[in-house]
C-alpha cells in the first residue's frame, strides 16, 4: 500500500522532516485501511460529494491543494523574503493530510456510489481527519492546520498555515463548482 501511495501522491517528498513524513504516510495508510479504501480507489473517489458528478477525484485534489500551497509559499520567500516566514513542512503536511477525514466521512453504497458513511453522518473530515492524525502523533500545528481548513476553522484564530490551506481547499473547490 505504502509504494501504491507514494507513487499516487510523490508530494509525500515535500515534507522534509522525515519524522512527519512518515506519520503523514501512516496517517493516510489507517485512513484507507479503517475506511475500507484500496490506494486506486483514490481515483475513483470524488473529492466532494457538494458537486454532482464531480469531474476530479480525491487524490488529484490533495495534490492541486498540496501544490497551491507551495506556490503560495515559495511566492512569499520570493517577494517577502524572511518578513512573512512559514513552517513549510507544517503547510505541506496540513496540505497533505487536510481531507484525510474523508476516508471515513465517505463509503460506498450497495450500488457502488461514494456517498457519506455513518460516522460522515455525525462527524465531518475535519474532526475525524484530525483524530486520525493525531493517532498518528503529528504535531498540535499539523492537527490545527487539519481541523481548521474548513468552516470549523471559523471558530478558532487560524495560524499562516492553516490560512493557505483553508484558501487554497476553498479556491479548489470554488473553481470547480
Amino acid at each position: 500500500m505504502r509504494d501504491q501511495l507514494l507513487t499516487l501522491i510523490p508530494e509525500f517528498d515535500w515534507v522534509q522532516d522525515e519524522d512527519l513524513r512518515e506519520q503523514c504516510i501512516r496517517t493516510w495508510e489507517v485512513g484507507l485501511e479503517r475506511g475500507g479504501w484500496t490506494v486506486a480507489d483514490l481515483e475513483t473517489i470524488p473529492f466532494t460529494l457538494l458537486i454532482p458528478d464531480c469531474p476530479i477525484h480525491f487524490a488529484d485534489h490533495v495534490r492541486a491543494v498540496t501544490h497551491t500551497c507551495a506556490g503560495v509559499a515559495d511566492a512569499f520567500e520570493t517577494v517577502y523574503g524572511d518578513r512573512n516566514e512559514l513552517d513549510r513542512d507544517v503547510l505541506m503536511a496540513g496540505a497533505l493530510l487536510h481531507d484525510v477525514g474523508k476516508l471515513l466521512e465517505y463509503a460506498r453504497d450497495a450500488d457502488g456510489q461514494v456517498v457519506k458513511s455513518a460516522q460522515g453522518h455525525i462527524l465531518r473530515h475535519p474532526v475525524s481527519g484530525t483524530v486520525l492524525a493525531a493517532e498518528q502523533g503529528l504535531p498540535d500545528s499539523v492537527l490545527h492546520c487539519i481541523v481548521a481548513h474548513s468552516k470549523e476553522g471559523e471558530a478558532v484564530k487560524r495560524t499562516k498555515e492553516s490560512v493557505i490551506i483553508h484558501h487554497a481547499d476553498f479556491t479548489n473547490f470554488e473553481t470547480l463548482k
